[in-house]
């Protein structure tokens, strides 16, 4: 899998090395779905703190286009985790309706018909 990283600040810049190793060890299964990954972090509204740290996770699928998603949390690695475990369900559940899409349903006979 191909990862890009992406940020303006350099507290988020620290990030990149764990970033990476993080997405590519959480997505490790389904790399043959995601040939190409961006880690975007940012903070929302600069030094003033708060909850407001973000992170975009951008993965192209194969056969599904592009997922998007987006995390916001009072650090980065909360906001990195949380957008990770959203992606792998969202992608797995991509994975699944294609399945479904290519075998079709076959019609079950039962005994009394």
């Amino acid at each position: 899998m191909q990862v890009r990283f992406e940020s303006r600040t350099p507290e988020a810049a620290q990030m990149r090395e764990l970033s990476i190793d993080r997405l590519q060890y959480s997505m490790r299964r389904l790399t043959w779905l995601v040939p190409r990954a961006r880690v975007l972090l940012s903070d929302v509204n600069g030094p003033r703190g708060g909850v407001d740290k973000r992170c975009q996770l951008e993965f192209r699928t194969a056969t599904a286009g592009t997922l998007v998603v987006t995390s916001v949390a009072r650090d980065w690695r909360s906001a990195l985790d949380n957008s990770l475990a959203r992606a792998s369900q969202a992608l797995i559940r991509i994975w699944r309706r294609s399945q479904q899409r290519e075998r079709p349903r076959q019609r079950q006979m039962h005994p009394g018909n």
